[in-house]
């Protein structure tokens, strides 16, 4: 089975400051007005196929295009008749759904933001000031949840607001909205144009508080058109996922979501996750229903690499109409790369895509690509179609990114100060990553990603570390046993590493609970990570790369603490604030600390 690919083409062009311009060769293509264009498309030339599905006992609830269509313009009509606007945003609190997909989508149609949040804000009742601190900064008319058993809590936290829910009593239903009203909802429609908000997506808040971000139909539109561009064989047939990324991260929400809507393709909610308690439950999914598109971070990928291997009718049905493999997050490392190119060419004969790509929430989200075939993990690509990259050097071969495009932000939402700090004097966006040519000879080979550089320190010998870079190859090395690590070293003498344990793999490793102040004091676990972490530099390296030791937390990062965002990304300083001692304690040594030799 061979895919239809698009070659690297660019172009650099060098600027007075000594900055380089980088573009695609590419011209961007046609891009769709409104996503509302992509759902008539389908809705016509594939009424009956599937667009949307759950699971509902031990099958699907599928929703066809023409169906989705129908209800769409009937829950866009029952908010137009409550006089919704686009100042009258829908915060949506619980996870991924049918019903969550038709709210937004209507809501898309009409000219009203829908605020995905991360589910954690409404079920962890530490974790809701942070929901109510959301509410106020977009002042919502209408909160929505799937059902009243997990989120009535989270909902009677806005007495003077409508809640919607899916399931329960007490508020409206998503049926009652789908019985529709009289309003235009064609006028509505034809006002509906590119610069119309869609949604607000919340910055991670991993480094300072978070920020909204006014997500337009442009914003989205062109980068599905960037991507198709980049990924021809996304309209050579349609794509199919079973996916749990969270919609309220724009990787899950934009990125994948739209790549099926755009392309007419059908979209399977995955209501399992890459945790013990849930993966079981992403098997059975996947017992029903594979894709064609598989996106998920390397934890992901590492638990099904060992589900393939207990299971090889799992492994053929899921390789066997594979078009790509996309990791994001973290690198993926090269025995779980070679895992899943030996179980390709076993059961589908030739090689998916396996690649990964770069963006920001600002960014709507992929600036860059890895659109052709490569052997190994790390490379995030080059520019999209459309797409300007302004390098501007940071160190030797090395260079802070910006970005400008049509799919780029123009601000944050009522925030003009963050807004001014946000873009520079040319009008790109800083994004504050660091990248670095993979062959500063041929630009056409693209770019790696090499950390952020608000999180780099130095050591006391005056070395500079580049700690977003280092806790990428960290994970990397870790990966099954870690869910992730915390780069210290700031004014000490060497590097260390805080290690978030996955709680999976203590337990297949015989975990016996043995903890000491927060940290596992368990030899075999300890054994088990230095060897991972003394595997990882077994060819040495330089002072700025070499971890000289390390710690096995037993309290995992805390959400309502703020040591975790509702995406899943750590806040750094708070963890070594908030575990003071235990940072201490790394660096004192004694039991509990991982020493390794130089």
């Amino acid at each position: 089975m061979s895919l239809h690919y698009a070659p690297h083409r660019t172009t650099v062009e060098r600027g007075s400051k000594g900055d380089l311009i980088y573009r695609s060769t590419a011209p961007l293509g046609d891009v769709a007005k409104t996503t509302g264009e992509w759902l008539y498309r389908w809705a016509a030339e594939r009424p009956h196929h599937t667009f949307i599905a759950e699971r509902s006992g031990a099958d699907w609830r599928r929703v066809s295009y023409a169906e989705t269509l129908e209800m769409v313009r009937a829950i866009g009509a029952s908010l137009l008749a409550r006089g919704m606007t686009v100042d009258t945003p829908i915060l949506v609190i619980s996870g991924n759904s049918v019903d969550h997909a038709l709210l937004t989508l209507a809501a898309q149609y009409v000219g009203v933001p829908t605020v995905p949040l991360a589910e954690q804000y409404a079920l962890i009742p530490q974790a809701r000031s942070r929901m109510m601190d959301a509410a106020a900064m977009v002042k919502p008319a209408m909160v929505y949840a799937q059902n009243t058993a997990r989120y009535g809590d989270a909902l009677a936290m806005f007495p003077d607001v409508e809640c919607v829910v899916s399931e329960g009593a007490g508020y409206t239903t998503i049926a009652d909205l789908a019985k529709g009203s009289d309003a235009d909802v064609d006028a509505a429609f034809a006002k509906v144009g590119p610069d119309s908000v869609v949604k607000i997506l919340l910055t991670s808040g991993s480094t300072s508080p978070p920020k909204a971000v006014p997500t337009t139909h442009k914003m989205m539109c062109t980068n599905q058109t960037q991507l198709a561009q980049s990924l021809p064989f996304l309209t050579d047939r349609p794509p199919v996922v079973v996916d749990w990324l969270p919609w309220n991260h724009v990787f899950g929400g934009s990125h994948n979501f739209n790549a099926i809507l755009a392309n007419g393709g059908s979209f399977y909610i995955d209501d399992g996750k890459p945790t013990p308690a849930l993966i079981g439950r992403t098997v059975e999914n996947l017992k029903l229903q594979c894709g064609t598109l598989a996106f998920n971070v390397p934890v992901g990928f590492s638990l099904l690499l060992q589900a393939f291997d207990r299971d090889a009718d799992l492994a053929k049905a899921y390789f066997q109409d594979l078009d790509m493999i996309f990791y994001a997050g973290a690198s993926l490392p090269q025995d779980l790369w070679e895992g899943f190119e030996n179980y390709a060419l076993k059961y589908r004969g030739s090689l998916p895509l396996m690649t990964s790509s770069w963006g920001l929430t600002e960014t709507a989200p992929a600036c860059l690509i890895q659109q052709e075939p490569i052997r190994k993990s790390g490379i995030i690509g080059v520019p999209m179609a459309g797409v300007e990259i302004k390098l501007v050097p940071n160190g030797d071969d090395r260079y802070e990114t910006r970005v400008k495009g049509p799919n780029v932000m123009t601000g944050y939402l009522n925030n003009p100060e963050k807004t001014a700090e946000a873009f520079d004097e040319d009008g790109y966006f800083i994004t504050g990553d660091a990248m670095t040519f993979v062959d500063p000879d041929d630009y056409d080979k693209g770019l790696r990603f090499d950390g952020r550089i608000s999180e780099e320190f130095k050591l006391l010998t005056g070395t500079w570390v580049r700690a977003g870079a280092l806790r990428m190859d960290v994970l990397a090395g870790v990966v099954p046993l870690a869910t992730d690590v915390v780069i210290t070293g700031s004014d000490r003498a060497d590097i260390g590493v805080m290690v978030f344990p996955h709680p999976e793999h203590l337990i297949a490793l015989g975990y016996s609970g043995n903890d000491d102040h927060g940290l596992i004091v368990d030899a075999a676990i300890m054994d088990a990570f230095a060897a991972k972490l003394a595997n990882m530099q077994r060819d040495g390296g330089s002072s700025s790369t070499r971890i000289a030791r390390a710690v096995i937390l037993s309290e995992p990062a805390s959400m309502p603490e703020g040591e975790m965002t509702a995406k899943g990304n750590l806040n750094f300083r708070k963890i070594q604030t908030r575990r003071a001692d235990i940072l201490d304690r790394l660096y004192q040594g004694g039991e509990g600390v991982i020493t390794l030799g130089k």
